[in-house]
This record gives structure tokens, sequence and C-alpha cells, in this order.
């Protein structure tokens, strides 16, 4: 992909990180996506949050697809490790860079048709094996870079810039997601920082596959009256579950959790997500509430955004398989290879 470097020039007022970072630090090449494309909203969300998490550079991996929203790791850190690999595969190339080394932060970056067509199948495995990966789904609904077709995300009766309306039923990422028991599930919108950025912190910071689905208005073929990713359908239909912060690592809180209250869930990493509940019942640790939410605010035509499901006690996959603290990529050569002795025993086995 075309890499257009940015000048390095930062006002010495700045805020400044643990790291004695800058926003600035986190920034990648220029954006070469169309003007008003919701991708550089989420770009922008994506350098606030790894700012604020004090993440090294060094030690954070970008991992992307093909596609418009496969650009976007060029655009946020660039002193990062990055892979953009061909089209759906970015679930196994990810899966075999965090076997390698887990103690990396992995951030994948993937869109509605790279991540629910061609590589569906890689989609559901990662969550299958609970990858630990913050998965982005930038999602407008087109492929926008082959001229807009509907993509496998479109709505029923959502209508092109030309042609005919999509009849096809819509894949819903973060439906699968749930079905799949992905641990961490969330929607956003590109045009709402406040709620991506503090979203975005936690699924980094969650420890197991983190989903978010990110709706993100293609500007030049889905941004039209009768399209169901533009931004007045988002903005007219936008229903937020909850209003989320994200706080520093703290002891375990254990209250009540009554309409208006705030409810902790706390993760894997000991970073906490704050839920305040505007919807009386809705419980964001139940998939069975989740499923019904989701199912009944779609039928309503609504849009639901915020936390809808978290998981805090399936094991990722390494503590799954039980592999070693030590990243594979760090162990001596003496300790990967078993010896001639080992090997004549494993080979019996298949004789």
């Amino acid at each position: 992909m075309t890499y257009i470097a940015k000048p390095k020039v930062a006002h010495p007022s700045l805020p400044r990180n643990e790291l004695g970072l800058t926003t600035r630090d986190y920034e990648g090449g220029v954006s070469t996506l169309c003007a008003g494309c919701g991708h550089d909203s989420v770009t922008a969300a994506l350098i606030q949050a790894v700012f604020e998490l004090d993440i090294e550079p060094h030690m954070l991996a970008k991992m992307s697809g093909i596609g418009c929203s496969s650009k976007t790791p060029a655009y946020f850190a660039s002193q990062a490790h990055g892979f953009n690999s061909v089209h759906g595969r970015m679930p196994s190339v990810t899966t075999g860079a965090n076997a390698a080394n887990r103690n990396m932060t992995y951030i994948g970056v993937s869109g509605d048709g790279d991540s629910l067509s061609i590589g569906v199948g890689q989609f559901v495995h990662a969550i299958r094996r609970n990858l630990n990966v913050c998965y982005i789904i930038e999602n407008n609904g087109v492929y926008g870079l082959t001229k807009g077709q509907f993509s496998a995300s479109a709505d029923i009766g959502t209508l092109p810039k030309k042609g005919l309306a999509n009849q096809q039923e819509p894949i819903d990422p973060v439906s699968t997601a749930l079905t799949l028991g992905a641990t961490y599930i969330a929607r956003s919108f590109s045009g709402d920082k406040e709620q991506l950025v503090p979203l975005l912190k936690g699924a980094i910071m969650h420890d197991g596959f983190s989903l978010v689905d990110v709706i993100s208005p293609c500007v030049t073929f889905n941004d039209h009256e009768g399209s169901t990713k533009s931004y007045a359908h988002t903005r007219e239909y936008y229903n937020h579950v909850a209003n989320i912060d994200y706080i520093r690592p703290s002891e375990e809180i254990k209250a009540s959790y009554d309409e208006g209250e705030a409810m902790p869930v706390h993760l894997h990493g000991g970073d906490s997500i704050v839920l305040r509940k505007l919807d009386r019942n809705y419980d964001p640790t139940s998939r069975a509430e989740a499923f019904k939410y989701l199912r009944d605010r779609f039928n309503a035509g609504e849009i639901t955004t915020g936390l809808l499901y978290v998981n805090d006690e399936r094991v990722e996959m390494h503590d799954l398989m039980g592999n070693t603290e030590t990243p594979l990529a760090e162990l001596p050569y003496e300790d990967l290879h078993p010896g001639n002795a080992e090997l004549r025993k494993i080979q019996e086995r298949y004789r």
C-alpha cells in the first residue's frame, strides 16, 4: 500500500503519557482514504486508545487483511510491528504471531468483506480458540475497493447508489461472535469517539478474543438515502445500550447493580470497564439476555452500541493449551529441540 510519512513536528505543550510519548508518536502515515471516510475516525480513536494505555510501540503488532479497512494499520503507531496479509487471512497470521510471542499486544483491523465473506471461516476459528486479540471490523456494508458492491453485512432492502436493493440476509458479526463464545463483544459508531475510545481500550486490555464492530460509513459508495450504513441512518437509529468509561487497575468492587448505578466488569489483565446501566434489565454478562436484546433492537430497526457482552471466566488460547509463559520466540534452541531420542519415540507412535 502507498505510505506517505507525516512530518515529525509536535507542539511542546502536548500531553505525554507515562512513557513520555505524545499522541503524535502513535501516528502513522498520511491516509489515502476518501475524505470523510469513517475509517479515519477509527484510526484517530485507535491512536488515542494506545496512547492512553501507555503501550510501548515495539510491543504492539498491527495485523490486517485486504480492503479499505486493512489500510488502517499504516495510519497509526508507525514504530510498531505490522503485517498486511492476503484477503481474509488475517486471523490465521495473527494466531501464528501470537503463538510465537504471547507478550505482545495484538490489534487486528478488518472489514465486513474481509471478515464476513472470504475470511468468515478464519474469523470463526479465531473466536473458537479465544485468540488474545483486539479484532476490529470497520463495517460499511460495501466493497469500497471494488466500487461499491454489497458486502455480507448489507441489510435487506438497503439501496446502492445505482441498481437493485439488496435481498440477501446479512451476517451480523456481533450476533455471530456471541453465538461462538467470544468473551468481549462491543459495537460502536466511527462518529462517536467518546464511546469508541474506551471500548477499544477495554478490548485491547481484555485477555481473550475481543470484537469491536464499528459502523463506519463509506462516503463514496454507501452514504446516500436508502443506505442503512450511512451517517444519517446511523445517527437516526443509534441506540446506546450503556454509557462506558475505562478506569485504571483497581481492587475488585462488589456491589448491587440497579438502574442508574455503575457496575465494574473486571478483566483478566487487572483493568476494568465501568458500565452505567441505562436499560433497567440489561446485563452484559448474560449471553441469553444479549441475544434477546440484540434481536429485539434489530427488529425495531435500531443499531445497538456499547459493551454488549463480556465474559472474564473463559481462558485464552495459551492458557487453554497449557503453553509456556515464556514466548516461543524467546526460548533457546535447546528447549525447542526435543533431541533424537525423543523424536524417535514420537515416530514410533505412528508406525
